[in-house]
């Protein structure tokens, strides 16, 4: 999934971070960024693409994220994977993803297949994917529809939404799971998990200390910011609330000086001001969420202004995140006594400034 409803690169301080890997590779290519860690892009949908991890593991190649089944995707990983490819014909040994999202296990299922390998995730990441995938082959659920209207969705806009975990190849039938703290070989290397919260509910990040390399996945992004939502299926949830702490969580594992490879854009070094950064405009869309809730009440789309600086988006997929991510801040609002919510005769949520004898979590 893509990460963010509104990015940030306008007004990010580029020069605060050091990019020291040069032009990225092309589709099809690949990068080497340490010896035995090559970069690979996939290519989304939408144009944009995801940096996929390929690790020198023996005789052949961990592979971290993997891009979303599409036709270009899959014709990307012939190319990479061809005798005279970046791979070198080598095998896959294993696929580590990240996280549920689409775009970083949509391929995961392939190439295990392919390889007779190994699906490595966290149990709740692998769990919520395979709901995920499953949903995507049925209509949209009732109570979805129910989440966005209450939201203030219109007709029309009700009519386009579609469920998530489409360009998603069904995922092996097990898996290896991996947890908090555990130190996974791979090559010559140990790899720390890191678990981090918010974006998803069991981000595995990978730390390798010795050689001071950080695979952040979408838990930090040096150009836009991990979309951090509220989905239908837990509609009280507070991941905005996750989402700070896990900052100040690989704030306190990771040292600043490693060089972080991110899901999407470059490679960076300045991990600790990144973080600071990503903090920082969280707690800058609150507070001018804590000042239009003060002023009128307001059903979730009107927050848009407020928290994203824009009305509208291009698509309903991006109405949705936006929606959950808006949903996100009023429910951390909400949590700390700072926000209550109403509904009206039609069922719209309606929220204003904290009056405890009507809070009530939306």
């Amino acid at each position: 999934m893509s990460e963010v409803c509104v990015s940030d690169r306008a007004s990010q301080r580029k020069d605060r971070l050091r990019y020291p890997c040069g032009e990225a590779p092309a589709p099809g290519s690949a990068l080497e960024v340490a010896p035995g860690v090559l970069w690979q892009r996939i290519p989304l949908y939408n144009g944009q693409t995801i940096n996929a991890w390929a690790l020198r593991d023996g005789e052949g190649w961990t592979v971290v994220d993997t891009g979303m089944s599409t036709e270009a995707g899959l014709a990307v990983w012939q190319q990479l994977l061809a005798p005279e490819g970046p791979l070198q014909g080598r095998p896959v040994t294993r696929v580590i993803a990240t996280h549920l999202h689409a775009d970083h296990v949509g391929m995961a299922g392939w190439l295990c297949s392919k390889f007779d390998c190994e699906l490595w995730m966290t149990q709740g990441e692998y769990q919520q994917a395979n709901l995920m995938h499953a949903r995507a082959a049925q209509p949209m659920p009732a109570q979805d529809l129910a989440f966005y209207e209450r939201a203030g969705w219109d007709a029309q806009a009700l009519a386009t939404v579609a469920p998530m975990g489409r360009y998603m190849s069904p995922l092996p039938a097990c898996y290896r799971r991996i947890r908090e703290g555990e130190r996974i070989r791979i090559g010559e290397d140990d790899w720390q998990v890191l678990i981090g919260n918010g974006h998803s509910s069991e981000h595995a990040c990978l730390y390798c200390a010795p050689r001071g390399l950080f695979i952040s996945g979408d838990q930090v992004l040096p150009l836009i910011s991990s979309n951090v939502s509220v989905w239908p299926l837990e509609p009280a949830a507070n991941p905005m609330q996750d989402w700070l702490a896990s900052l100040e969580k690989v704030s306190q594992a990771i040292p600043d000086d490693v060089l972080v490879l991110p899901a999407h854009d470059d490679p960076f070094h300045g991990l600790h001001e990144r973080l600071a950064q990503l903090a920082r405009k969280r707690h800058r869309a609150l507070d001018q969420l804590r000042e239009a809730l003060q002023r009128r009440e307001l059903r979730v789309v009107d927050t848009f202004d407020a928290v994203f600086g824009r009305s509208s988006f291009a698509n309903a997929f991006v109405q949705q995140l936006a929606t959950g991510e808006a949903v996100a801040y009023l429910n951390y609002l909400i949590d700390r006594g700072e926000a209550c919510a109403r509904e009206d005769e039609r069922g719209i949520a309606w929220y204003g400034g904290a009056e405890p004898h009507v809070l009530q979590k939306a």
